[in-house]
């Protein structure tokens, strides 16, 4: 298992990278954002991307948007910063977690392997996936309507997956929670999960405000 870890700070970096090569897994060390470019590159593929976002030449938002184009690959922030836009900016290029800095290596290693299974079970579903005039195409992860391709951001992506997967079903917030994210933190709250919601009906329902496709009861 292949794991880049972009980390300007020395130290972190290192004692992530005994951390982690204990436990098993090949890591990839870059100190700045055009090594990590680089290492993407590479004829060798990752199979996840732990990133800081204050970077000497840029930021972790820039890398994870450009993996991102290039491959379905799992992103983990690595930061200091907890407020709530900070969460949701990365949420829509994609990411999968966020873990704040200080944190246990063993809470990383948890949410790693969260990561991992929650693509490893994506993988394994049918390559296209029907909600009425939706389909989904999960291998190019492209939603259409109408054959006329719906242009979503990641989490709005991961959201409707989670509905067309559980078609039938009363899911809770938090169950929605662990379906879009691996992190339920406080600062994800119900405005933030409704405002998803209402975005993705405006997508892809002909009348929003009576929707057929994505339905929500209170409570």
């Amino acid at each position: 298992m292949n794991v880049l870890i972009l980390e300007d700070d020395k130290a972190i970096a290192a004692g992530l990278e005994y951390s982690l090569s204990q436990e098993g897994y090949s890591v990839a060390i870059c100190g700045t954002l055009q090594e990590a470019r680089n290492a993407l590159g590479g004829q060798e593929p990752f199979d996840l991307l732990l990133l800081d976002l204050t970077l000497p030449d840029g930021s972790g938002y820039e890398l994870c948007r450009e993996a991102k184009a290039m491959q379905d690959v799992p992103v983990i922030f690595l930061t200091a910063r907890d407020d709530e836009v900070n969460v949701v900016m990365g949420l829509d290029m994609g990411a999968d977690d966020y873990i704040t800095k200080p944190f246990r290596v063993r809470e990383l290693l948890s949410r790693m392997k969260s990561v991992l299974r929650r693509y490893s079970r994506n993988e394994e579903t049918k390559t296209a996936l029907q909600l009425g005039p939706v389909r989904i195409q999960t291998l190019e992860a492209k939603v259409y309507k109408n054959d006329q391709e719906v242009a979503l951001t990641p989490l709005e992506y991961r959201l409707l997956l989670t509905f067309v997967t559980n078609s039938g079903q009363v899911l809770s917030r938090n169950q929605l929670l662990e379906g879009i994210w691996d992190i339920a933190g406080d600062f994800v709250n119900d405005n933030t999960l409704t405002v998803y919601i209402k975005r993705l009906r405006e997508k892809l329902e002909d009348d929003p405000a009576n929707p057929l496709l994505i339905r929500t009861v209170r409570g």
